[in-house]
């Protein structure tokens, strides 16, 4: 089962980028963060079309998160378990695909250590480990959380960490809050099979970043542990962020064996 995960920074923009490589790299679920569509505005019939089930939270400028699938998708809820007001904005995607249950998310920003924005990113990623720890005490279906985590687990995932001194996304209570998911019984499925240093999924637009391959790993995949010891490849996939208009995100995919 190969299982991926995609921040395409607007679908109305990328949908053909992301028809494409569907069409190459064939996951059997994709989960797309950053749609910046209604779920009204979704192209359902699109994906349709190559044989994927698809569904979607998104408000609609901002945000958006989706699942394709095609190998089944049930049971879709756009909400935590334990639902709060400033903990949506379309973020947040859960739904039984095939033998596992998927998240797709997108874990806000933070802007800077010093707004209220930052805050309210640690909230949510705290309200996701509720989530995670719910699903893995329910133990109805391994689990595979992915996304856009706006966190790079550690140093050897930015390019320079002097650089980010001070910054949102290699703070270290957001690694912490990281680390608190990880540790209900989850894997980095990609870090697991890739130890080495310099792996980046985001590369900002500006300076040159992507070609200077100056990035971040941000964009994971975790499983939990009844099947990550199951995984037997993972890729970032450097060639969808050569395209002309591409996402400043690459995908990021795992195979599992189910």
């Amino acid at each position: 089962m190969r299982i991926a995960t995609w921040n395409v920074n607007s679908l109305g923009v990328r949908l053909g980028h992301v028809e494409e490589w569907l069409s190459y790299a064939s996951p059997d679920v994709l989960c797309l963060q950053e749609t910046k569509l209604s779920d009204g505005a979704f192209p359902h019939e699109r994906f349709a079309a190559l044989g994927y089930e698809s569904a979607h939270n998104g408000p609609g400028r901002w945000n958006g998160v989706a699942i394709l699938s095609k190998v089944g998708l049930d049971q879709a809820r756009s909400d935590f378990s334990e639902p709060s007001p400033e903990l949506a904005e379309g973020r947040f995607l859960i739904a039984r695909c095939g033998p596992m249950d998927v998240v797709s998310v997108y874990v806000p920003n933070g802007r800077s250590l010093e707004s209220e924005h930052y805050e309210i990113k640690l909230g949510w990623l705290r309200a996701l480990g509720r989530e995670v720890a719910a699903q893995r005490a329910a133990g109805s279906a391994p689990l595979a959380v992915c996304g856009d985590f706006n966190v790079a687990p550690e140093d050897k995932d930015v390019w320079d960490p002097a650089q980010l001194v001070g910054s949102t996304h290699v703070s270290v209570p957001e690694r912490e809050a990281l680390e608190s998911i990880v540790s209900l019984g989850m894997v980095d499925a990609f870090r697991q099979l890739h130890p080495e240093d310099r792996l980046y999924s985001w590369w900002d637009y500006r300076a040159g970043r992507f070609h200077k391959h100056e990035g971040m790993r941000i964009d994971l995949v975790l499983l939990s542990t009844d099947v990550a010891d199951k995984a037997g490849f993972a890729l970032i996939d450097r060639f969808a962020r050569r395209q002309k208009q591409p996402s400043d995100h690459a995908p990021v995919l795992v195979d599992v064996e189910l």
